[in-house]
């Protein structure tokens, strides 16, 4: 089978893991100004973070709310810090260095993953993570969403394809493990153009992926279009096909950290389908299992 997050993450640490959602309370170039005040057209106020804790809390407090809340199934586990929304990275060295340190301070606290994009990554963070990475293993999660340039301006991503692709080498160069988010199921892409998405990123021999369906959350611009009727978005049916066809194509060591993804559901404006998120992943499961479901087993990465 695939190479799930969690067999590969029991398998590297011993235990079941659990990420912890934290908020170090940034925001993101896409929203100060710099590069925009809307965010990315799909983005929700919140930026990606239903799920994170409160960003005025203190981390210590964050961590023990977020292991709160996962307690009657987090029983003999261990935790990743995950600092999941806006971008992470987005600040000086002087802030980030007690934040991410205190974050990996607790015993149980395996590994640190910080989502942010490639534009934020200076010299001196880098150097911070690297660092950090001498002590326990960090992640970098980096929202790619797609190599096409035309759809990466619809979207307002705000960098090209070359800043990725640094910010890739530069990361590897120090040592530290890249997870990088895609999105399924963008407005005017054709299944071909998500397939060579892929086949880019199996090329780049990153660590781990995550397959993320689109969502369309209430008081995005993204929601504004679809209400207009502009674009359609895919049936459960249809994802799985495209899902199955991005692992195969993927090579068998990538950690696959995401098959789907959720939104909060009362921003939730469509597909309504992926609110039922157990059903999403038991037909997933179920689908994956008659086809034999093996990474690199079809498509030639050329």
């Amino acid at each position: 089978m695939f190479n799930s997050f969690n067999t590969a993450m029991k398998s590297r640490f011993g235990c079941k893991i659990y990420k912890l959602t934290l908020s170090g309370g940034m925001t993101c170039p896409t929203r100060d100004g710099t590069l925009g005040t809307r965010g990315c057209i799909f983005c929700s106020a919140k930026g990606s973070g239903e799920f994170a804790a409160k960003p005025c809390d203190d981390i210590t407090d964050q961590i023990y709310n977020a292991k709160k809340l996962i307690s009657h199934k987090a029983k003999d586990a261990k935790y990743i810090a995950y600092f999941q929304d806006y971008t992470n990275t987005y600040a000086p060295v002087e802030r980030l260095r007690p934040l991410f340190t205190q974050a990996t301070k607790p015993d149980d606290i395996v590994a640190l993953s910080v989502a942010t994009r490639p534009d934020c990554l200076p010299d001196d963070v880098i150097k911070l993570l690297s660092e950090l990475n001498q002590t326990k293993p960090v992640f970098v999660e980096l929202g790619l969403q797609t190599i096409h340039e035309s759809t990466a301006k619809y979207i307002r991503r705000g960098y090209t394809l070359d800043v990725f692709e640094e910010a890739v080498s530069r990361l590897k160069a120090a040592g530290i493990e890249v997870i990088v988010h895609i999105i399924i199921g963008l407005p005017y892409e054709t299944e071909e153009m998500i397939y060579d998405t892929v086949r880019y990123l199996a090329k780049m021999k990153i660590n781990g992926i995550k397959l993320q369906l689109l969502h369309v959350l209430e008081g995005t611009d993204l929601a504004e279009e679809y209400k207009q009727g502009k674009f359609e978005l895919l049936s459960m049916d249809k994802y799985i096909d495209i899902l199955e066809n991005c692992v195969r194509i993927l090579p068998p060591e990538t950690v696959i950290h995401r098959l789907t993804g959720d939104g909060a559901k009362k921003d939730l404006i469509a597909p309504l389908w992926s609110a039922d998120k157990k059903n999403v992943l038991n037909t997933i499961n179920k689908r994956f299992k008659e086809h034999n479901v093996i990474q690199g087993s079809i498509y030639n990465v050329i």
